[in-house]
């Protein structure tokens, strides 16, 4: 099992503590000495304030977010979680997601999805309604783009008639694609399109919110899962798909720590329905704090050692 972690970048609330370059820089270097595989940070460029009124969060843009995570470390791996694709021309992220890349020396996750926000979508001036099919074209336009000189394709709002962008990533043929989403549509969307499926835990309530099926257990977990397999197997997929989640019932960054038997016992439970990842999010009041965290993390459970 690998391990992703949350950058806390939303924290707009303690700008001083987690929105500085220096702040950015130590925690993404607490997460490669603890032994996280990587860390993530999401998307809301535009947000509407009664979703933030609601409970919801700020950004940093990731592209820059994470380029000062990767000027700051050298192991440890980039992970958008999630890039919203249909706010940009997918030739913009193209750009950026090989900027990174390559600047990083090839340690780039993209993690996307189709976005669920109406209100974001409106002041990006993008149809909510086009946002599956704006994200399907956007990752087949990824791909091309990566690995093809001289363009000729047409999407929606976009149309290349001969164009090249390089340099191309240095990972090949292209950075990992995961696709977020509890629906079925996303896990087609992974199984076809995609190197890998960020499902997360979803009461029925929160789901109907943010417009994905409901995933409230294991069970759930399970089937979906046996779905993917079984999708892959229809259109004929045959390499390994990577599965990125966020471990139920387990408080890892609570007043009291988790019992390493009890951990390993959840992660093996996870691995044998066919989890390779595990998200991770750290509440915390300070970087100080985050990075303590972290590192009581690694020591109990990671080796407190890169990998």
């Amino acid at each position: 099992m690998r391990f992703t972690v949350q950058l806390p970048t939303e924290r707009v609330d303690r700008a001083e503590e987690f929105l500085s370059a220096t702040a950015v820089g130590e925690m993404a270097q607490a997460a490669e000495r603890a032994g996280f595989d990587a860390c993530f940070v999401t998307d809301h460029p535009m947000p509407g304030d009664r979703w933030l009124a609601s409970g919801g969060h700020h950004t940093l843009d990731p592209f820059v977010a994470l380029s000062f995570a990767a000027a700051a470390t050298s192991r440890i791996r980039l992970h958008t979680h999630v890039l919203v694709l249909p706010y940009r021309n997918p030739f913009l992220t193209a750009k950026a997601a090989a900027s990174l890349d390559v600047l990083s020396g090839g340690r780039l996750i993209l993690g996307v999805a189709s976005g669920y926000l109406e209100p974001e979508f409106e002041a990006l001036g993008v149809d909510f309604s086009e946002r599956n099919e704006l994200c399907d074209e956007a990752i087949a336009a990824l791909r091309q783009v990566w690995s093809t000189g001289g363009l000729v394709v047409e999407g929606r709002h976009f149309r290349a008639t001969g164009n090249t962008a390089l340099p191309r990533p240095l990972q090949k043929p292209h950075p990992p694609i995961w696709v977020g989403g509890n629906s079925r549509r996303a896990i087609r969307r992974a199984v076809e399109l995609a190197d890998g499926w960020l499902p997360f835990p979803a009461p029925r309530r929160f789901a109907a919110h943010i417009r994905t099926a409901a995933l409230r257990s294991l069970d759930d977990l399970a089937e979906r899962l046996a779905f993917a397999r079984e999708h892959a197997r229809a259109v004929g997929r045959t390499q390994p798909l990577d599965v990125c989640f966020v471990p139920f019932g387990l408080e890892l960054f609570g007043p009291e720590p988790v019992d390493p038997g009890r951990f390993r016992a959840r992660v093996q439970e996870l691995e044998a329905l066919g989890v390779t990842w595990l998200a991770l999010n750290v509440p915390c009041d300070s970087r100080a704090e985050y990075c303590e965290k972290l590192a009581a993390f690694g020591r109990e459970h990671l080796g407190g050692e890169p990998r």
